[in-house]
């Protein structure tokens, strides 16, 4: 990090001297900024990504080595095949004379960029030259592409697990020096009950407690007695080495505190809120049918707003459905506690009253109103009809295979981010060199201009080409914004070629190997390791069990019957955005439920790590590593905590 900063501290020293003179000169040290993000400690998956890339990167070239090769034995094929048969393209210009534009259109046919319109000539031609664009696009974009994928996804997990099981090492052997640390011999510190050989090592409670507090902080009194609990199952008062060894596995555990709380209504007017017709009322709120009235009910209000609004049937059905919705919340709101109905995870009541409000609002006043012209209510309305649309989606939430991977890609969003990071770390890099090499040669023109320039993007060398026909003007180097957008093009891959012959023109022909280069970095490397990384993700998520340790947790919390019945839980799209500590709601049915309950995560990994750890656990074996335990030098003295 101390060389990038001095590298840029050079780079503007010999900016400002150069622009203070009068000359320019070329912004080189950009291109080094990113690294700044890459070596702060919050980097580390940053970093890890960047590590894979390095590691899995030699089979990488193999692969893309024997794919080129076979790129130009097709041009050379392509070349003797075609360039003495004086064909065109319909530009007019001659069609596959020239070895390096073969090589390049050839590559661009790899991404099916320019298909069919490259082979489209020779197939005119004759039919039988089909033959060799479809050896050649068998061969090189479904055989080598695909080897690239199952490369790149191969050696990612392998350089990818032995980092984890580094990891998983590291971890144990800490918490092993950790518990050497604390350890106390039972019996001859107060360390618990008796019963065991004097002078086994054994952490006690008091320690144990003192520990978490220092390390999670953040987690409540009865979340920590819960974990507690689940490592002493003997109720021993301490617990030996093995139990010490999965304190941070089981912190990892996402483990939610549920708060149970009396509805306000049965603190203010008990005898009406647990009356007979209330109980009824309740229960039926509560069915799963009364969900699949609404849901029913949103299916049929989507039919009616495609129709025509100013048909007063309509007009009249989108008040009787506003209505029914109003009435839904209500009864929702006199059946779940507030606070509990309007907790941080309860993603579609929120979504539905502001909707449902919204849409409220918006009618009342369009109604009152009824204004024309400008932007009128009518339009507002409109926007909140668009809305109400997106409710279909609590529709498709509801059935349980398309929810498991809605949520199951939910839970492996934020893990996603650090390949986005690593995109915009790359594509700040190729956009700092985009904006050096290309700024300035692209001009856009405002919708109304008349400027004649506007038709060739201000530049004369861009006449009647086909970047310049297609108003292609915006897709330029002049600033970061336009860049990033530019290069977002470019990873989607369509018409990336006609991108690229736009820079060409107004440059060189080498400024393809610009366009190459980040087809090769971005599209090829790293969205192929993003593709491995969700593919293994996405398994590990969708397909593999409880740990054991999660297993044990759940069954502790049955056992101190603090568990939260499933149907209680519904497991839908708000489950996947669950907080620490939420709000249940008020018992019904007379049964007595206790203040605090719990239930695992549906996202059940704090960090990136245990995600990790959790996807390689069956590969990694650690019998080595415990064997070699006692080999450790152990003799630590132990630490005193301060009263609590």
């Amino acid at each position: 990090m101390c060389v990038c900063v001095q590298l840029c501290l050079i780079d503007m020293i010999i900016y400002g001297a150069l622009y203070v003179s009068g000359h320019s000169s070329v912004r080189w040290s950009r291109v080094l900024r990113p690294l700044l993000l890459v070596n702060v400690t919050e980097g580390r998956q940053l970093r890890r990504a960047f590590r894979s890339i390095r590691n899995a990167l030699p089979q990488i070239l193999v692969v893309f080595c024997l794919f080129i090769f076979s790129v130009l034995m097709f041009s050379l094929m392509a070349l003797k095949l075609l360039s003495k048969r004086n064909l065109t393209t319909i530009d007019g210009t001659s069609y596959f004379t020239n070895y390096l534009e073969i090589i390049f259109d050839l590559y661009v046919l790899v991404t099916t960029a320019n298909s069919p319109d490259v082979m489209m000539p020779a197939y005119n031609y004759s039919s039988f030259f089909a033959i060799f664009f479809i050896l050649y696009i068998i061969i090189n974009t479904y055989t080598f592409m695909s080897v690239f994928l199952a490369v790149v996804y191969n050696n990612y997990k392998k350089y990818l697990k032995e980092e984890v099981q580094q990891l998983v090492k590291a971890k144990r052997q800490k918490l092993r020096k950790a518990f050497s640390l604390l350890q106390e011999n039972v019996g001859t510190g107060g360390a618990g009950e008796t019963g065991e050989t004097r002078g086994e090592p054994v952490v006690s409670r008091s320690r144990w407690t003192e520990l978490v507090k220092q390390v999670q902080p953040s987690i409540s009194t009865a979340h920590r007695e819960l974990l507690w609990s689940v490592l002493d199952h003997d109720n021993k008062g301490h617990i030996g080495k093995q139990a010490f060894l999965q304190v941070a596995d089981l912190l990892n555990i996402q483990v939610i505190t549920l708060k149970s709380r009396p509805h306000p209504l049965q603190l203010w007017i008990p005898s009406l809120y647990e009356s007979t017709a209330s109980r009824v009322i309740r229960r039926i709120v509560q069915h799963r049918v009364f969900v699949y009235v609404y849901d029913a009910i949103i299916l049929v209000n989507a039919v009616f707003i495609g129709l025509d609004e100013e048909d007063p049937l309509v007009s009249s059905a989108e008040w009787a459905f506003l209505t029914l919705y109003v009435l839904e919340i209500l009864l929702k709101l006199y059946t779940f506690e507030p606070r509990a109905f309007f907790s941080r995870h309860q993603f579609w009541n929120w979504f539905d009253t502001i909707i449902i409000i919204s849409a409220l609002l918006a009618t009342i006043t369009n109604a009152a109103l009824k204004s024309s012209g400008g932007y009128t209510s009518r339009q507002i309305l409109d926007i909140v009809f668009i809305l109400r649309v997106l409710r279909l989606i609590r529709v498709v939430d509801t059935i349980p295979s398309f929810r498991a991977i809605i949520n199951t890609l939910i839970k492996i969003g934020p893990l996603m981010l650090t390949f986005g990071q690593l995109i915009l770390v790359v594509y700040y890099i190729f956009a700092m060199v985009g904006m050096e090499l290309f700024k300035g040669r692209v001009q856009v023109f405002a919708a109304d201009s008349s400027d004649p320039a506007r038709e060739y993007c201000g530049n004369p060398l861009l006449k009647g080409s086909t970047f310049a026909r297609n108003n292609y003007c915006k897709n330029n180097f002049n600033d970061v914004v336009s860049s990033f957008v530019l290069l977002l093009e470019l990873t989607v891959v369509n018409q990336w070629h006609v991108l690229t012959g736009g820079f060409t023109a107004v440059t060189h022909a080498a400024a393809r190997i610009f366009f190459v280069l980040f087809h090769i970095v971005v599209v090829i490397i790293i969205i192929n390791i993003f593709v491995a990384f969700i593919l293994e993700a996405f398994f590990v998520e969708y397909m593999v069990e409880k740990t054991d340790l999660q297993t044990s947790l759940e069954r502790k919390i049955e056992e101190l019957n603090l568990c939260v019945e499933q149907e209680q839980m519904d497991g839908n799209l708000g489950a996947a955005m669950e907080t620490q500590d939420n709000d249940l709601g008020s018992s019904e049915g007379g049964k007595a439920r206790p203040t605090l309950m719990f239930k695992i995560s549906s996202k059940r990994y704090r960090t990136m790590d245990g995600l990790l750890q959790r996807m390689f656990e069956t590969e990694t074996d650690l019998s080595a590593d415990d064997a070699n335990e006692e080999t450790e030098d152990m003799n630590f003295s132990n630490p005193s905590f301060s009263p609590a």
